[in-house]
């Protein structure tokens, strides 16, 4: 059976990463490159997959932990396949500065799984919103009052996914890709 499908996968703590896993889905879909779109944690095998973007969070410093748990379990089949990363993390007035060091986390994070070779890594800001903190953080008084804020630029994102395809997909499908983009 021949590999053709794009595998997007995902952890979230709150919403954002998905909104942005999603995002993807629906552009790839709307370029003619069969899709999956399924949280790491229900992602039994690989097979049927000729390509992978993962999105998870930046948290703490480290990249969530189902992302992680998501590399290794699947290490073998990932070794072969082109994979593309997309982590958010920095939110709040001081995203701008803080995302150089976000991205140096992210790098470092990655940096673990030394067999990962992303065709493509991108650091997509945070969203915060203190009506979706879970516990134990809805119990810090100081993140509940904080204000809302949205980080994400879509416009990057957009671009971002608009390159993947030519990354990730077999060379069959790409030229579909391609005749779709065009009209």
């Amino acid at each position: 059976m021949e590999r053709s499908k794009v595998l997007i996968t995902y952890t979230t703590m709150s919403g954002s990463t998905q909104e942005i896993a999603e995002f993807v889905s629906n552009q790839f879909t709307y370029l003619g490159q069969p899709v999956e779109l399924h949280p790491c944690s229900e992602i039994k095998d690989l097979k049927a997959i000729s390509g992978i973007v993962i999105g998870a969070p930046i948290y703490m410093f480290h990249l969530h932990k189902e992302a992680h748990r998501f590399l290794q379990r699947h290490q073998k089949s990932l070794v072969d396949l082109p994979v593309a990363v997309f982590a958010g993390g920095a939110y709040g007035p001081n995203a701008a500065q803080d995302a150089l060091e976000v991205r140096k986390n992210l790098d470092n994070e990655l940096a673990k799984f030394v067999w990962l070779k992303p065709v493509s890594v991108l650091l997509v800001g945070g969203r915060f919103d203190p009506a979706r903190l879970r516990f134990p953080y809805n119990l810090i008084p100081a993140l509940k009052q904080a204000p809302a804020s949205d980080a994400r630029n879509w416009e990057d994102i957009h671009a971002w996914v608009d390159s993947l395809p030519s990354l990730l997909a077999n060379p069959i499908q790409q030229t579909l890709v391609e005749e779709r983009s065009r009209s």
